[in-house]
């Protein structure tokens, strides 16, 4: 079994999503409402809007949608995507590639259980969280 986060959005999926492509690395396929087969019960409106976009980066995935039609928006609540990073420069690099533009709770730091930790908003409104634990090289 593996487990995998599926976020959503209120028509910014795919900005953030080509975003974290660039920052994680990976491979992006993203269909549009507009090119799904059921194109013609969408409203021209959503055609743009991300019916479904899948971030991999090797045997992990990241996924996401808009909205659809009619479905309330109440932003991404309760949960952080949480990143697990080998080098103390990985996650200096990460930490200010995603933290760009959001809001920071807790800056990269050292903390009793890892070498470096952080939390923070994205500009998207994604809940993030990177670990690199105490094992990591400290680089």
């Amino acid at each position: 079994m593996n487990i995998h986060a599926y976020l959503t959005f209120d028509g910014q999926c795919e900005a953030a999503f080509k975003h974290y492509a660039e920052c994680l690395g990976g491979n992006l396929q993203l269909m549009r409402m507009g090119e799904s087969p059921e194109a013609a019960n969408v409203p021209a409106q959503f055609h743009d809007r991300v019916m479904h976009v899948c971030l991999t980066v090797g045997d992990q995935l990241l996924m996401a949608s808009d909205t659809f039609p009619g479905m309330p928006y109440e932003g991404i609540k309760g949960c952080s995507v949480s990143l697990q990073v080998t080098s103390v420069p990985e996650a200096e690099r990460l930490f200010a590639a995603l933290s760009a533009g959001g809001s920071v709770q807790m800056a990269l730091q050292q903390t009793f259980w890892a070498t470096r930790f952080a939390m923070f908003t994205d500009r998207f409104g994604v809940a993030w969280m990177i670990n690199c634990a105490v094992e990591c090289q400290v680089g």
